[in-house]
């Protein structure tokens, strides 16, 4: 540890001045002056929303700075040039867990990634996986995917990944909360170990948790935007006398935010031994092969606070969704008030309330609304609801945020309106699932003196998961629970005085401890338990930085390209997408906009029944194109089957028909066609037209003779290309331009919108990767996959739509090579404006399928269109690849003949590369 008043305390690895920041109308950073020590591990305390992250965001050069200076190892982070400059200099891990890892990538697929970012080779590489995860005990599990760790095991992946090129300046923003204190532990001490490999190397931590940040070497207390106070965690005490940095913390706060503030204590139960509330027997939860609770057994009484801890993936979720009925166990049985608990059983679940770890309310509702949503859901009456709403707005300090939405709520507040939703319809039991994670300590003493009053006074049993030890010791009693199993189930007190510990903290892990133990006889230890002793990847071979290129680096391409390949095969929706979308939309399109017309149902209205009008009706019957159906009665009956949809065709035939045509004398026969498609409708009229004229020239051969048709003129049309006039023939060459636009560019625009969504973007932040490298890393996976498709594509229309290929192939496959290179790129210029899937989803089918079929020639000729739909035909890709398809497949053309259609795709390439890297960003704004 640094000492004050030495050098390397003196210097700074970080100067802010001035700075301020905010997300629209949101402060979240209010003129923040600040030196932060280099060589030591500096700590940014305060709850959720108080700045942190926004702090640590400026500081790594993931995000802009939009007022003030920030200047990092040295130099102004705002200049690209020295940001580019230390990117290889700074490790940072956002705040999630396992928020900058990739689910499906295994554990050694994710520190490899960031090794190809860092320019690393392959031995390189190797040997420097295999130290970390060695040194952290990830080793054994290096073939598991990341989505599979516990919450430990992710923090330490993570921290892999960050180490993996020796940075000056290591980044962590809250990287241990949600995970349990044995985990924490071990996270610390293998910071602890780094440090002494790398004493030069600053370390800069948010944090939640006092107790963890008493360990730091220098803090720095926040509270809305601002800095409270600086100083190490003694000074800090010593400044406030408080005997704890959560007291400490709660004294520098203003007068305002600490006003009213009492230490939170828990009466004694009145009756202790009453009704059991909840009762768990042999609980048992599978899925699949996966045991997550084991044979859980407890009991609750009435009244009672139990609070429910244990490491990271045991079980304590699993197991209270089995006791809400939201999960069916696999064995045992769960009671609520000696009855088995029923999905289906709403007079049960009225009296239980739900509060998840996560915050789930209505975001699109103000407060009020949700209060009155979950009432009328619960089936409360409605004249009742009104009263019930004012009760739980007084109770619970929400008069001032009625009419306001949940999402602009600070987290205490939030917190507080969850615990009023989960308690509008009076329930007996409540089962909180970390209710107060990431919550100031003021908030968190509020929350839980609501929790005293309402087992205390209301006699309301309160089930509550739990990460701080403090809150735990507040519990009647306690369960602790590891691997899906229950280790001991008593008060805080008993459970410290069993273990001989001096905190609950340490009674906790000595449990776990002891548990890991009993399981490395079975089956190899967990990471949690495996010793960790650290030296830096590169201390071992003193080589110096791997030399690395700022502007263009292949690996760097290779990289993310490999990633996008790996992830892709292995989510077996986006992969069916990919493989088999392009191909099902062919068959839907190709038959769905087939304009051929045949065996349609026709029926007669015979009011002449006579042999002519027979014949007449035998004309239309012979045809390939008709099918005759039974006679219609009348007009009604003729309505009501062309209503129906079971006739296409009705004809009219009047009395007197057959006398009328033998004399000579005008006759009308009534047609009436269903026109609801009116393509189709046009068809068949153009049918009975040339079979009601081949009737009448036949009709006047047979009365007058060949004279009748002497000196008739004909016109001979032959059709060349589509001899037959088919549809398919015309249409299935088309189609393809337009599921290599949609699909592809779908594809590539997700790939882009799912790392914002998922909060891995945050790796292109701050790493060296550059904007064209970005994208074509995430291009060319994409583009091999198009190429797939434009294959099977093509052999499906040859051989399944039987449409004859007469051109040049190698001609078609160079220009389909080019094409997918343009859509895909359209798809990353979309992902710049998109944030979420969905909207990218929507988007891109749009941005392409509109122009595509309108603008594109598929219809209608592009020299046909006018004004700006004429604009789109000319620069719009399909347009010139819909040109090269038809004349490959129906006018056996090849490249001499097809050149200047693959000029506008050549030009269509750089253009969509350089606009997406211009629109691309790579520091969040």
């Amino acid at each position: 540890m640094t000492e004050p008043g030495s050098a390397g305390w003196r210097s700074a690895v970080a100067r802010i001045k001035g700075v301020s920041l905010r997300y629209g109308k949101t402060t979240a950073l209010k003129g923040i002056d600040l030196d932060l020590p280099s060589g030591i591990m500096a700590g940014l305390i305060g709850p959720d929303g108080v700045g942190k992250s926004s702090l640590l965001s400026l500081i790594s050069g993931a995000r802009a700075v939009q007022e003030g200076q920030v200047e990092v190892l040295g130099g102004d982070i705002a200049d690209h040039a020295h940001r580019e400059s230390i990117y290889a200099r700074i490790a940072y891990m956002p705040q999630g867990l396992g928020r900058n890892l990739y689910p499906t990538l295994s554990v050694f697929e994710n520190v490899d990634f960031f090794g190809r970012l860092f320019g690393h080779d392959r031995q390189e590489r190797k040997r420097r996986i295999v130290e970390l995860l060695r040194s952290t005990g990830l080793l054994p599990f290096a073939d598991r995917p990341a989505g599979k760790l516990s919450g430990g095991m992710k923090q330490k992946l993570g921290l892999c990944c960050a180490l993996i090129h020796d940075p000056d300046l290591l980044i962590l923003d809250e990287p241990t909360t949600g995970v349990d204190p044995l985990s924490r532990r071990q996270f610390w001490d293998l910071i602890d170990d780094i440090r002494q490999g790398r004493p030069g190397m600053s370390v800069i931590v948010a944090t939640a948790y006092m107790e963890e940040a008493e360990r730091f070497d220098w803090l720095v207390a926040m509270d809305a935007g601002q800095v409270l106070a600086t100083g190490t965690p003694g000074e800090l005490r010593r400044r406030t006398g408080a005997p704890t940095l959560d007291a400490a913390f709660i004294a520098l706060l203003p007068e305002e935010g600490r006003r009213g503030h009492q230490e939170v204590v828990i009466p004694p139960r009145r009756n202790a031994e009453g009704e059991v509330a909840i009762e768990a027997e042999h609980l048992t939860m599978r899925f699949g092969r996966f045991t997550a609770v084991d044979d859980v057994s407890f009991r609750i009484s009435r009244g009672e606070i139990f609070g429910f801890l244990g490491s990271n993936g045991c079980g304590k979720t699993t197991t209270m969704k089995m006791l809400t009925g939201l999960l069916v166990p696999s064995e045992g049985r769960a009671r609520l008030f000696g009855r088995e608990v029923d999905p289906g059983d709403m007079a049960v679940r009225r009296r239980v309330g739900y509060m998840s770890q996560a915050f789930s309310l209505y975001t699109e509702l103000t407060v009020r609304q949700n209060l009155d949503l979950h009432a009328r859901l619960f089936g409360m009456e409605p004249a009742a609801i009104p009263a019930r709403i004012d009760e739980m707005v007084s109770r619970f300090g929400l008069g001032e945020v009625l009419d306001s939405w949940p999402d602009s709520l600070p987290l205490g507040i939030r917190q507080r309106l969850s615990l009023a939703v989960a308690m509008v319809h009076s329930p007996e039991i409540l089962i909180l699932d970390e209710p107060t994670s990431g919550v100031d300590p003021i908030a968190r003493d509020s929350f839980w003196r609501i929790l005293s009053d309402l087992s205390r006074q209301d006699n309301v049993t309160i089930f509550v998961s739990t990460h701080f030890m403090n809150e735990a010791q507040l519990c009647d009693r306690i369960s602790l629970m590891h691997a899906g199993k229950v280790l001991i189930s008593e008060k805080p007190d008993v459970i410290m005085e069993k273990r001989g510990a001096a905190t609950l903290e340490e009674a906790f892990i000595g449990y776990l401890e002891d548990a890991i133990r009993k399981a490395a006889d079975a089956e190899p230890a967990e990471p949690e338990a495996a010793p960790i002793h650290v030296a830096s990847p590169g201390a071992a071979h003193p080589t110096g930085r791997t030399k690395r290129n700022r502007f263009f680096d292949p690996r760097r391409i290779f990289a993310y390209a490999r990633r996008e390949a790996l992830e892709l095969r292995r989510d077996p929706i986006r992969a069916t997408l990919a493989l088999l979308g392009s191909v099902i939309l062919m068959f839907v399109i190709g038959y769905g906009i087939n304009m051929d017309v045949s065996n349609l149902s026709f029926a007669v209205l015979d009011r002449d029944d006579t042999t002519v009008s027979r014949d007449y009706t035998l004309q239309i019957a012979g045809s390939r194109y008709f099918t005759e159906k039974p006679p219609i009665a009348d007009y009604a009956d003729l309505d009501r089957r062309m209503r129906n949809g079971e006739l296409s065709l009705a004809i009219e035939i009047p009395s007197g028909f057959g006398r009328d045509v033998a004399r000579g004398r005008g006759v009308e026969i009534g047609a009436w066609i269903d026109g609801a498609m009116p393509a189709r409708a046009e068809t068949v009229r153009g049918y009975v037209q040339g079979m009601h004229q081949a009737w009448l020239t036949q009709e006047a051969r047979r009365i007058y003779g060949d004279a009748a048709i002497a000196g008739s003129f004909q016109l001979a049309i032959r059709y060349r290309y589509n001899p037959d006039i088919q549809s398919l023939v015309a249409m299935v060459p088309a189609v393809i331009p337009l599921l290599l636009m949609m699909i592809p560019a779908m594809l590539a625009v997700l790939s882009v919108v799912r790392e914002k969504e998922l909060g891995s973007i945050i790796n292109f932040y701050v790493t060296p990767v550059t904007r064209l490298e970005f994208l074509l890393g995430k291009q060319l996976p994409y583009i091999v996959l198009a190429m797939f498709n434009f294959a099977m594509l093509t052999a499906f229309a040859i051989f399944v739509f039987r449409v004859p290929f007469t051109g040049s192939l190698l001609t078609f496959t160079a220009a389909a090579f080019l094409y997918v290179i343009a859509t895909t790129g359209i798809g990353l210029v979309v992902s710049a404006f998109m944030n979420s899937q969905i909207a990218a989803i929507f988007g891109t089918s749009l941005l392409t399928l509109i122009p595509a079929v309108q603008y594109s020639g598929i219809i209608d000729p592009v020299s046909s269109l006018q004004g700006a739909g004429a604009l789109v035909g000319r620069i719009y890709p399909t347009t010139y690849f819909v040109t090269i398809s038809r004349g490959t497949f129906s006018k056996a053309l090849d490249f001499g003949d097809l050149w200047s259609a693959f000029v506008p795709l050549l030009i269509a390439i750089p253009v969509l590369l350089l606009l997406g890297t211009l629109l691309l960003r790579k520091q969040a704004s």
